[in-house]
């Protein structure tokens, strides 16, 4: 089943894309929660249109996110977090939603659903991801320290 996506569907796709699902997932998940939308001929022109319409202003917002992304790229951000003992090993773990936090402290505002962090439970430097926008994303380091 070919459907429109209305908006951005985790791990399928995101709006305004024409995607292909199973016909439970269409009708019993996607369609009635308004994410989506039948790919029907005279929806597949409204789509066209609305996309060339919104291309010249899709253009300056990834001018936007390529010019923030160049300021997150190796960056480095630290952040403080509990451990066992005082030793490497973190009480619970780091989160992207923590580390959205940093980063808005420095400046840049982003989602914590778009921070791409790995499972971090202990002290040291690690790799995350910040997707700024369907096409531009920005990669950083995190460094975890022992704190009280």
């Amino acid at each position: 089943m070919e459907l429109i996506l209305l908006q951005d569907v985790e791990k399928l796709g995101f709006k305004d894309e024409i995607v292909n699902v199973k016909n439970g997932y269409g009708r019993n998940f996607l369609i009635p929660g308004g994410k989506a939308v039948l790919a029907t001929e005279s929806a597949r022109k409204v789509l066209a249109e609305n996309l060339r319409q919104r291309a010249n202003k899709e253009g300056k917002v990834i001018e936007d996110a390529n010019k923030i992304a160049e300021k997150i790229n190796g960056l480095t951000v630290t952040i403080t977090a509990k451990t066992v003992d005082g030793g490497k090993q973190l009480f619970g773990s780091v989160t992207s939603n923590q580390l959205a936090e940093e980063l808005e402290k420095l400046g840049f505002t982003v989602d914590k659903k778009f921070v791409k962090l790995n499972n971090i439970k202990s002290v040291g430097v690690y790799e995350a991801e910040v997707r700024l926008h369907r096409e531009v994303k920005a990669s950083l380091s995190v460094e975890v320290v022992a704190g009280k």
